[in-house]
């Protein structure tokens, strides 16, 4: 997939990854990564905290010659303690355990760009972006015990498509439904290699892309 129709998104990732391998919070990482696309494309204007329809707003719009793409983060941490080999600034990452509901507000922020990205006159795309340190996110449940997040994994090969509920058991909690009208295929990707627990930083990206949504999938 390319950003605003000419940057591609492992190219700023890359870029990313030269400059950073740690951030500070998912404001951090959102503004890094914006500067990151306009360094390698300076035709791209990157808008921050874009208002939406029903007073939602978007974390991040890139808009150039070849078209725009609204972008949703999230940056979800185990904890961590360490420093950055390229800046040398020292982290204390807090972790955040609720792995459920990240998957949950992953699968919210593709729900979401559906909606942000109408077909139109001016070519639009929408990508979804999770970088994190918790295994827990990419690797496969340890057991097929049921769990309420069962139909929101978003491990490593996982196929997200059609009506997502959440509950088991037949309870479901409907506020948390989500229907998708893609079929995403999902495949994480290595960021960075850090000493220490916890050290192994990785990225999932999805891209939305409402010209076509009868089939849309991440990057190969």
């Amino acid at each position: 997939m390319r950003i605003a129709g000419a940057v591609p998104v492992n190219a700023v990732m890359d870029e990313l990854r030269a400059e950073r391998m740690v951030f500070h919070s998912e404001a951090d990482f959102q503004h890094a990564f914006a500067w990151a696309v306009h360094r390698l494309d300076g035709t791209i204007s990157v808008r921050l905290e874009v208002r939406q329809e029903e007073a939602e707003y978007l974390d991040l719009l890139c808009r150039g010659p070849h078209g725009r793409t609204a972008i949703e983060f999230k940056y979800f941490t185990a904890r961590w303690d360490g420093v950055d080999p390229g800046t040398g600034e020292e982290f204390r990452l807090r972790g955040h355990a609720a792995t459920d509901l990240a998957r949950r507000n992953f699968v919210f922020d593709i729900a979401r760009l559906e909606r942000f990205c109408p077909s139109g006159p001016v070519p639009a795309n929408g990508l979804a972006i999770l970088l994190t340190n918790d295994r827990g996110l990419w690797n496969p449940p340890p057991g097929d015990r049921p769990t309420r997040d069962q139909e929101f994994r978003i491990h490593d090969g996982r196929r997200l498509t059609g009506t997502l509920r959440w509950g088991t058991d037949g309870r479901h909690f409907l506020p948390n439904q989500r229907d998708l009208t893609g079929d995403y295929l999902l495949s994480w990707r290595d960021y960075a290699d850090l000493p220490g627990r916890n050290g192994r930083f990785r990225w999932l990206a999805v891209p939305v892309n409402c010209l076509d949504t009868a089939a849309v999938h991440a990057p190969a």
